[in-house]
């Protein structure tokens, strides 16, 4: 049996035991609390885990990136959850005075997701901390962070997503530098030959921003050709996976255009590799995001239930870090990534969440978080 090293309870004067506990405070994480309380959780039977609730990486990495997504569907994410409390609050958003049909740089849609992260976190128990370990013991989740130890019937990861990195020996120019225009200018020079690894939105904002302060060369490493997404009118082909947007419209007009001496593509392959790496100054990888890592005792968060976000009896994920396996009617296998795609996951599943949890009253913890007598 997992046992934990005891801690003291948090300060301010929290109580031990709680129904609900939700790690993390992106866009998933707040998602996540506002489903609860709209599915009728009580706020202060919810506690609430973050180091900053800054919105996540949203907020505090990648808001000068441009979105692959319209205004429009983050206008319908930001009123998908009634506890978010938006609604009347038009004018104090830039975004809902935007063309629904455009795209914008993330900071549009992180300025009301701040807005809302204080709301919620002045509703429930919110702790501002990092989590070290989850674990199962006695019939409850035990949640141990910075600030002492939570036990909760119920827990829900909505931990994130850091980008993959390869091993290649040659200094690294990080994502969120190579998506950054600003910073990425004090990264690189003229003199640098930059390999970017991947051909997904991030790797192809990623070239072009590159090319934009000017360095020297990219050379472009892929394994899969460039796809762009199909708008069908009720369903879009590629959806996850397709490029969209203004990063799609540069790699459609400009892509093609650029002589090779400032753009090569090179298809992943072994001995090309090896010969035009060996050119390169520096690199970025844009092949993706793997889940934040957590130490969980009793459970693998890897073999979660792609359908239902459901890790172990009491114990959920959502977000980047746990998407949605959904087919599409091309019957392409994707995983759903997305603020409205995460608040349309969570519509349907914390209803069943809210169906499995009856292990809270079954071994001990009250539905309105105290020892049950």
């Amino acid at each position: 049996m997992f046992r934990m090293r005891r801690r003291s309870p948090p300060s301010l004067g929290l109580r031990k035991r709680f129904q609900w506990a939700v790690i993390g405070a992106g866009p998933a994480g707040i998602t996540a609390v506002g489903k609860l309380l709209d599915n009728g959780v009580s706020p202060r039977t919810i506690v609430w885990v973050d180091p900053e609730f800054k919105v996540g990486d949203l907020g505090t990495k990648w808001a000068e990136v441009s979105s692959n997504t319209t205004v429009g569907r983050f206008e319908e994410f930001l009123r998908s959850c009634a506890s978010f409390g938006i609604d009347g609050k038009d004018d104090e958003f830039p975004i809902f005075s935007m063309d629904p049909k455009s795209t914008c740089l993330l900071k549009e849609v992180v300025e009301p997701l701040r807005w809302i992260s204080d709301r919620l976190s002045a509703s429930v128990v919110a702790v501002r901390s990092t989590v070290q370990s989850v674990g199962s013991e006695g019939g409850a989740w035990h949640v141990v962070s910075a600030a002492g130890e939570l036990v909760a019937g119920n827990v829900v990861l909505a931990v994130g997503a850091q980008p993959r990195l390869l091993d290649h020996p040659i200094p690294q120019v990080s994502l969120e530098e190579a998506l950054d225009p600003r910073r990425l200018a004090g990264a690189v020079s003229r003199e640098d030959t930059v390999a970017v690894f991947g051909s997904s939105h991030s790797a192809v904002l990623a070239v072009r921003n590159l090319l934009n302060v000017g360095v020297g060369r990219v050379v472009n490493f892929y394994r899969s050709p460039l796809r762009f997404a199909v708008d069908h009118g009720d369903w879009i082909l590629y959806d996850n996976t397709g490029l969209k947007g203004v990063t799609a419209q540069w790699a459609r007009s400009e892509m093609p255009r650029l002589p090779a001496e400032r753009l090569l593509r090179v298809k992943v392959d072994g001995t090309r590799t090896t010969k035009h790496l060996a050119q390169c100054t520096k690199v970025v990888y844009g092949i993706g995001f793997e889940p934040r890592k957590l130490r969980v005792h009793g459970a693998e968060p890897k073999r979660y239930d792609r359908t239902t976000g459901i890790i172990a009896p009491g114990l959920f994920g959502c977000g980047i870090a746990f998407p949605e396996r959904v087919v599409d009617r091309a019957g392409n296998v994707e995983y759903n990534v997305g603020l409205l795609k995460f608040a349309r996951f969570l519509d349907r599943v914390v209803p069943v969440w809210m169906g499995k949890s009856g292990r809270s009253e079954r071994r001990g913890v009250t539905s309105v978080g105290r020892p049950a007598r």
